[in-house]
C-alpha cells in the first residue's frame, strides 16, 4: 500500500505509527492504514492537526477520558474513536 500513496498520505501513515507511545501508535496507526487512501484533504488537514497533538493527550481523547480542547477538529478525532471502537483496539490494549 506505501508505494501505491502520493508522499503527504506516505508521511501521514508514518507520523501516525511512530507518535512516541505504543498506544497512540497503535490507535492511530491502525487507523491511518484502514482510511488514509479513502481521507479527503480537509479530512488529511484536520488529521495532521492530531498528529501534532501531545501522546498523553491523544489516548484520553481517543479513550474518552477527557473531552478534547475546541481546537482539535471533532469530526477527524470522532472517526478515530469509532474506527477503534468498531475494531475493538481499545479494550485490545487494556
Amino acid at each position: 500500500m506505501d508505494d501505491s500513496l502520493d508522499p503527504r498520505r506516505k508521511r501521514i501513515l508514518f507520523r501516525s505509527r511512530h507518535m512516541g507511545m505504543r498506544e497512540t501508535d497503535i490507535l492511530l496507526g491502525d487507523f491511518t492504514v484502514a482510511t488514509v487512501e479513502t481521507l479527503d484533504e480537509s479530512q488529511l488537514d484536520a488529521f495532521e492537526v492530531l498528529l501534532d497533538a501531545d501522546d498523553a493527550d491523544l489516548l484520553k481523547w481517543i479513550l474518552e477520558r477527557e473531552e478534547a480542547p475546541a481546537h482539535i477538529p471533532s469530526g477527524i478525532l470522532k472517526l478515530v474513536i469509532d474506527f477503534n471502537k468498531r475494531n475493538h483496539t481499545i479494550e485490545k490494549l487494556r
